[in-house]
C-alpha cells in the first residue's frame, strides 16, 4: 500500500517535509496553457468538510516541465502529475509532453473536475488518446456519478492502468448574513468527511466492475477511514482535506492503520483489500502496482 496526497491538497515545494512523508506526491492539475483559475472567493469551510472552486489554476505544461518538475524531482521521491484539459487533444498533448520526462512516475487524468465549465465527457476516448502517446502508468480520476462503475470499465477497456476514486462532488455554501453563495462561482467541489461514504460506495462498485488497482480517497482523516477504503477495494490511499489542518496526518494515519490492521487480524494492508466483498485479496488475482511499500513512514530524501 502506498500513501499519497489528493491532487491540489499539498504543495510539495512549500511543505517538502510533509510531501516526503508520503510514498508519492501528486501535483496540482496541469493543463496545456496557463490558467489563473476562478475569481475569489475560491475556498469555503462547511460543516462536513470544505468547498473549493480553484478552477485548475496552473502555469501550463511548458513552464511546469521547465521550472516546476525539476524542483519537485529534487524535493520528493516519486512524482505523479495530474493532467487536465478541455478536449481530448488537450489531454493527449500534455501526456505526450510528459512521456519523455524521467521524473514523472505516473499520470493521473483529471476527468472529473467540477470547477470548470467544459470537460470532455467521453472518458474512454480521453484514456485511449493518452494511452497512444505515453507509456507512463495512467490513472483515471473519476467523480462518484451513478454510472461510475460503467465509466471505470470504459477507462479499463481504453488502456488505463488504474483508477483514482473519488474526485469531489458539487456543493453549495450560503453566507449566513446575506444568504448568497460564499464562493464567487457559486457551487464548488465538496471534499472532507462528508465525501467518505460516497467514496466508499464508488470504490466498492469499481472494485467489483474492473480489474484495475484503485487509489482510494475522500474524507480520509484516520487509520480507520483508510482501512475501510482498503476493505472496499482500494489498494492505495490518498489524503486530501486532512492535510490542510494536520500536516502530520500521513504519519498519524499510518500508525492508526497499523493498529487497525492488527486489531482485525491483517498482517499486511494488501491482505485487507477487498475484505468488504466477503474475501481478502490473494496475490496475483488483481493487477497490482509493481512497487509495494510498507506502511512505515517513508522518509526518503
Amino acid at each position: 500500500m502506498r500513501l499519497l496526497n489528493a491532487s491540489g491538497c499539498l504543495d510539495a515545494l512549500t511543505a517538502p517535509e510533509v510531501a516526503r512523508s508520503l510514498d508519492a506526491f501528486v501535483t496540482k492539475t496541469v493543463t496545456p496553457l496557463p490558467r489563473e483559475g476562478n475569481a475569489p472567493v475560491r475556498i469555503a469551510e462547511t460543516e462536513g468538510g470544505m468547498l473549493n472552486a480553484i478552477g485548475l489554476a496552473n502555469p501550463g505544461i511548458e513552464i511546469f516541465v521547465r521550472e516546476t518538475l525539476p524542483r519537485l524531482s529534487g524535493a520528493v521521491d516519486s512524482v505523479w502529475v495530474s493532467v487536465g484539459g478541455f478536449s481530448v487533444h488537450d489531454y493527449a498533448m500534455v501526456c505526450e509532453r510528459l512521456d519523455g520526462e524521467d521524473a514523472v512516475a505516473a499520470v493521473e487524468l483529471n476527468l472529473s473536475c467540477p470547477n470548470v465549465d467544459e470537460v470532455p465527457e467521453n472518458v474512454g476516448e480521453v484514456v485511449a488518446a493518452t494511452r497512444a502517446v505515453t507509456a507512463k502508468p495512467l490513472y483515471a480520476k473519476l467523480s462518484p456519478t451513478p454510472d461510475v462503475a460503467e465509466t471505470a470499465r470504459a477507462a479499463q477497456d481504453a488502456g488505463a492502468d488504474g483508477l483514482s476514486l473519488v474526485n469531489t462532488v458539487k456543493g453549495l455554501a450560503l453566507d449566513e448574513r446575506t444568504l448568497t453563495p460564499v464562493l464567487e462561482r457559486g457551487v464548488g467541489g465538496l471534499s472532507g468527511p462528508a465525501l467518505r461514504p460516497i467514496a466508499l460506495a464508488a470504490v466498492y462498485a469499481c472494485f467489483r466492475a474492473t480489474e484495475l488497482p484503485i487509489v482510494g480517497m475522500g474524507g480520509v482523516t484516520t487509520g480507520r477511514d483508510a482501512l475501510e477504503l482498503l476493505a472496499a477495494g482500494a489498494g492505495d490511499i490518498a489524503l486530501g482535506t486532512a492535510l490542510f489542518s494536520d500536516p502530520g496526518a500521513p504519519a498519524r494515519v499510518r500508525a492508526e492503520l497499523e493498529a487497525e490492521l492488527a486489531a482485525h487480524g491483517f498482517a499486511d494492508p494488501d491482505n485487507a483489500v477487498g475484505a468488504a466483498h466477503g474475501s481478502t485479496l490473494q496475490p496475483g488475482l488483481r493487477v497490482r502496482s509493481t512497487k509495494h511499500l510498507h506502511t512505515g513512514l517513508n522518509m526518503a530524501g
